[in-house]
């Protein structure tokens, strides 16, 4: 399939990985993000307060929270097929008993810092509960996962709050999608470098129609060394400044955590999305990781196709001939494009996040420096990735 003109740069005009000329497989959708699923929107609340050093409770602050919504805020409720998957359990994401159970989400997910995840569970609690009191009336399980960003940040200061959650569902909209160090991804690393959230879609074709894959990653994973970026081995190249690796003088150099969210409007069984979930982590080793006993990586896979036939509401009355719920999914046989569209979206979401980026200080002076882009681009050209 031939690429497609989509946009290079973010809303606040930095680069993506496309804007560097940097190859990267299959189609994109039209913004090359988890939005080009028709129905899923994505929110931010970022918090980047005070420098200097670390008072716990006065910051410095560098967080914040992201809101996906499978279905929008009017589709909150409805069920989605879903599947999770954990490649390495070091994290956390609430509400995955429930989806292994049920195979369905229905809620806004939201991702933070790991100190923050109860607030975040509270504020979906609320918004619902305002929003939508009678299915808040009901049962709630909220998603919320997390990553660590207690290098920048004041991680134990409770910067993050239910109000800080309920606004990041609330800025939830389509189309292009802010990259980088906003939302649950502002204090994050990757590869020792700045990382944070970035996103990516790939489009298959199937027979008689097309459908999206859409990837979005809270990027925080990853050691210097490892840095691979079209197939080129580029991190030891790259390996002057590396302040964050040296404060942690040898210890756990490949930590912090990775969490993906999969969107596809495909009509899928949940253990498809389950076995979409499953590869993200393929993407992932595209960039370079061999998965760090530090990084907590979870991955949640969801189809928005088939809207609410997996609904686990309290049912009304006795069975009746209509008492059935049904499914389009497509055959297992047929399942191998859809695979590959999550790992190079995938991979192209991790490039985004830490391209679409720019230094970064915190507490008590941390510096993440931001990948630089002239030396990326220097490297991949001495070695034929890119053209000269």
């Amino acid at each position: 399939m031939s690429q497609r003109t989509v946009p290079t740069t973010i809303p606040t005009g930095k680069p993506r990985a496309r804007d560097l000329g940097i190859p990267l497989p299959g189609t994109p959708g039209p913004n090359s993000a988890i939005t080009d699923v028709e129905g899923v929107l994505v929110g931010y609340s970022t918090l980047i307060e005070g420098a200097g050093k670390l008072t716990v409770g006065q910051g410095p602050v560098r967080t914040g929270v992201t809101a996906i919504l499978p279905l929008g805020r009017e589709g909150v409720g409805v069920a989605c097929a879903a599947g999770y998957h954990s490649f390495n359990g070091n994290g956390e994401m609430t509400g995955a008993s429930w989806i292994e159970e049920a195979g369905s989400i229905s809620l806004p997910i939201l991702i933070t810092n790991t100190h923050a995840v109860g607030p975040c569970h509270r504020g979906i609690i609320d918004w619902v509960a305002r929003h939508k009191p009678d299915i808040a009336n009901q049962w709630l399980l909220p998603v919320v996962a997390e990553t660590w960003d207690g290098y920048l940040n004041d991680i134990n200061g409770s910067h993050v709050t239910v109000d800080h959650a309920i606004a990041a569902i609330d800025a939830a909209a389509g189309g292009q999608v802010e990259e980088g160090s906003v939302g649950g991804g502002t204090g994050m690393n990757c590869y020792a470098f700045k990382g944070g959230s970035g996103t990516a879609s790939r489009v298959v074709d199937y027979g008689h129609r097309s459908y999206t894959v859409g990837v979005f990653l809270q990027a925080n994973f990853g050691s210097r060394q490892e840095l691979t970026v079209a197939g080129a081995p580029i991190g030891r190249e790259l390996a002057n400044d590396n302040p964050m690796e040296a404060y942690f003088r040898g210890g756990p150099t490949g930590a912090g955590s990775c969490i993906g969210i999969v969107a596809t409007d495909a009509p899928l069984l949940p253990g498809q999305c389950k076995a979409l979930a499953r590869r993200v982590p393929l993407g992932l080793a595209r960039t370079g990781t061999a998965g760090s006993h530090f990084s907590g990586d979870i991955f949640l896979a969801f189809s928005t196709a088939n809207p609410d036939s997996l609904n686990g509401r309290f049912p009304q009355g006795v069975p009746t001939e209509q008492s059935y719920s049904h499914m389009d999914f497509i055959p297992w046989g047929r399942m191998d494009d859809f695979y590959t569209a999550v790992v190079q979206a995938a991979e192209e979401a991790v490039l985004n996040a830490l391209i679409a980026n720019q230094d970064m200080t915190g507490r008590d002076g941390n510096r993440s420096p931001a990948l630089p882009h002239e030396k990326l681009v220097a490297s991949l050209k001495s070695r034929g990735v890119i053209g000269a």
